[in-house]
């Protein structure tokens, strides 16, 4: 099990595809691992890419470390993966909470990516109230509480009756976090304002949602969209937030043209 140590946390990755090739770095969301990318390395690889896949700290096999976390804090992981990877530049793919790392680390100062994709995210994710009672419910109680709520808010009821396999192993990596991961997370969403950040992105972006999506609907990825210069927005029907799954074959081909057109 690949594990790298940034600061005081040991950071689980995988690499997929080829020895060599452009790298195309996956962030997944909260409450996920880097499992939820599963659909997307087949056809990254079959295109030439090379796949690095990570799980953010407090979640999947990487180390949970005492929370609150940050947005900054959880990008500075994906700095020190990549430096300890020695990659110079990557095409960046986050989704949900790894857009939000996306949108800090196509802002910071530096220029490490040769693309962005912001897939079903935000800039800004209020009432903090509401991240509050999340972390209020899962120390208590643990995901399991909140597990269903978060299928019903993440598929649509038609998907999750034709993904019933997928949506299970979603629903599997939700009740497994851990609620300390998960609290420390949902602290560095409840505290986010990434807005100011937006016009400083530079690198080619694509932005992509769901047409159902209620915790990160259109309007979030509009407003990211026209504060990113020369950004595309792509918005996928039939689809709630975990689009990659739900529409995995146009999800695919939409990522695959945007990386094939700076190619």
């Amino acid at each position: 099990m690949p594990l790298m140590t940034i600061d005081d946390a040991a950071i689980h990755y995988q690499w997929d595809g080829p020895g060599s090739g452009p790298v195309v770095m996956m962030a997944h969301s909260l409450a996920s691992d880097l499992g939820m990318w599963d659909t997307q390395v087949t056809p990254l690889v079959a295109s030439g890419y090379r796949v690095l896949r990570y799980d953010h700290r407090g979640h999947g096999r990487s180390a949970v470390t005492p929370g609150p976390y940050t947005i900054d804090r959880l990008t500075a992981d994906a700095v020190g993966l990549m430096d300890g990877l020695k990659l110079d530049r990557v095409h960046f793919v986050g989704l949900s909470m790894g857009g939000m790392v996306g949108q800090r680390l196509g802002a910071a100062p530096g220029h490490r990516l040769n693309s962005l994709t912001l897939s079903s995210t935000s800039a800004h994710m209020p009432p903090p109230d509401l991240w509050q009672e999340r972390i209020q419910v899962v120390a208590a109680q643990g995901l399991a509480a909140v597990a269903d709520a978060t299928i019903e808010r993440w598929f649509t009821s038609s998907g999750q009756a034709r993904l019933a396999q997928e949506v299970q192993g979603i629903r599997d990596a939700i009740v497994s976090t851990s609620p300390d991961g998960f609290c420390a997370c949902c602290a560095a969403i409840r505290d986010m304002d990434l807005r100011d950040d937006l016009r400083s992105i530079r690198v080619p972006t694509l932005i992509t949602v769901g047409e159902h999506d209620q915790g990160t609907p259109v309007a979030a990825a509009r407003f990211i969209h026209e504060r990113i210069a020369g950004s595309q927005l792509t918005i996928l029907a039939d689809a709630a937030h975990m689009l990659n799954i739900e529409q995995a074959e146009v999800f695919n081909r939409t990522l695959l043209g945007f990386l094939g057109a700076l190619a």
